[in-house]
């Protein structure tokens, strides 16, 4: 199985306190995912729950072509410290993803750093489903959701 990582940096002006409330609440992932992607969380979640090694974050997604999954993804590492959290798929269109969320306290704010490694399905096909399209959707993804925490948050 072919493994691919991607990885993407974004200073932003705020504590780390206040980065980690943010990210650390399941609901706030609706904010910074692409309207087009029909995102919509399953799980049943209030504005209050923060996350917890071993929870699992079910919801329904359209990544490609407007086609409806469903995926789930587990919270499996939190650093105490706030320093870094980690998702992994356990039910969705991946044969692996690995997501690991980094918070470094900097002048001025907090540099926040996504890791993504992830692997397609079905060899070859995948393979090539990867270059013609997964990556360029995973990285339209993140640089949305670099623009919507700009907007939130401000710029550094």
């Amino acid at each position: 199985m072919k493994t691919y990582t991607l990885k993407w940096e974004q200073n932003i002006p705020i504590s780390l306190d206040e980065a980690w409330d943010f990210f650390s609440s399941p609901l706030n992932l609706a904010e910074i995912t692409p309207p087009g992607m029909g995102f919509n969380i399953t799980s049943d979640f209030t504005k209050d729950t923060k996350m917890y090694e071993g929870m699992l974050i079910m919801y329904k997604i359209a990544p490609l072509f407007g086609i409806k999954m469903n995926w789930t993804t587990e919270i499996t590492h939190i650093h105490p410290d706030k320093e870094y959290f980690v998702d992994e798929q356990r039910f969705g269109p991946y044969a692996m993803w690995h997501h690991e969320h980094h918070f470094k306290v900097i002048e001025g704010g907090i540099r926040m750093t996504d890791r993504l490694t992830y692997a397609i399905p079905y060899g070859a096909v995948g393979t090539l489903a990867d270059r013609l399209l997964v990556r360029r959707k995973i990285n339209h993804i993140f640089s949305y959701r670099e623009k919507a925490i700009e907007q939130r948050f401000g710029k550094m």
